[in-house]
């Protein structure tokens, strides 16, 4: 088996038998890619099946040189996916990562925006510009509803569902799931649609998408990058912030507002509990409250 099928096959599994998005499985290729290029490049002629542990343990040690320790991380656990599927459709009969450990990092905690930066930055966009009321409905839908930035630039028309009070989001995996929305958000969102994406050339295939670049068609994931970049330098911000953030916040903020963490975590539609609760770590002093108002021994 040549590496480049056996990646096609592992791409056409993870899309279709796990239902990973297009950005997942790109990610999870990009580590075996990786590999072949240390291989290619150290003219190693070895196939994905009789690999062994020692050429792969080099491979990681050589990257290791020039990575964190996050991504050497992130690199140990692409590779080992790859080789437990070779496993599990019987290439091979053992997954060489097995022995390999991943280097021990701290979890990382979100970056947030208090609610004060998060006022800033909406107040900062021109709102004389029709692209500005578009602006301001991306920041409110990001914060208010706690959207990845793919989740916000795919949602539909279709999926708002205002009377209801929720919004349909289409997850990791084509995943949905029901979000409540708040009435400041839906004011914002209503605004956009009556006043200004009314009015704009919509090109075909996007009738139904909500937010729209000026040429009519659904913006990218990079254009929402750089309006949050441009509002944070417009402020004077100094964080280092991203449409995730946004998203971060909102978590955050709820759990400080005494939110339950299952509700939060039905929101963010994370599947594990153990996701969401990295937002307990982020206020100690949110913590210290709960002991002293709940504890018996107070």
């Amino acid at each position: 088996m040549k590496w480049k099928n056996a990646l096609k096959d592992y791409q056409l599994y993870l899309k279709i038998e796990r239902g990973l998005s297009e950005n997942s499985i790109d990610n999870y290729s990009r580590d075996v890619k990786k590999l072949v290029t240390y291989l290619e490049g150290n003219n190693i002629s070895i196939s994905p099946i009789s690999i062994n542990a020692e050429s792969i343990q080099q491979f990681i040690y050589n990257a290791a040189k020039s990575v964190n320790a996050r991504s050497q991380s992130r690199l140990i656990s692409g590779l080992r996916s790859f080789f437990s599927y070779l496993v599990f459709e019987d290439y091979r009969k053992d997954n060489p990562l097995e022995l390999i450990e991943s280097p021990k990092i701290g979890r990382k905690l979100p970056d947030t925006l208090e609610e004060k930066e998060i006022d800033q930055l909406i107040a900062a966009i021109d709102l004389s510009k029709p692209e500005g009321e578009r602006n301001r409905a991306i920041l409110e839908t990001l914060y208010g509803c706690g959207l990845r930035v793919s989740e916000l630039t795919h949602l539909k028309i279709s999926d708002l569902f205002f009377d209801e009070g929720f919004i349909k989001v289409t997850g990791k995996g084509d995943k949905q799931r029901f979000v409540p929305i708040v009435n400041s958000t839906k004011k914002y969102i209503n605004i956009y649609r009556n006043e200004i994406r009314l009015h704009l050339n919509i090109q075909a295939g996007y009738e139904d998408t909500l937010f729209l670049n000026r040429r009519g068609k659904q913006l990218t994931r990079a254009m929402i990058f750089t309006i949050i970049k441009q509002l944070a330098e417009k402020i004077g911000l100094k964080k280092r912030i991203s449409p995730h953030t946004f998203r971060h916040s909102f978590a955050t903020h709820l759990l400080q507002n005494n939110a339950d963490l299952r509700s939060i975590q039905l929101m963010l539609g994370h599947e594990s509990i153990t996701t969401t609760e990295i937002y307990v770590h982020l206020d100690k002093s949110h913590l210290t409250s709960v002991i002293e108002k709940y504890h018996p021994r107070k």
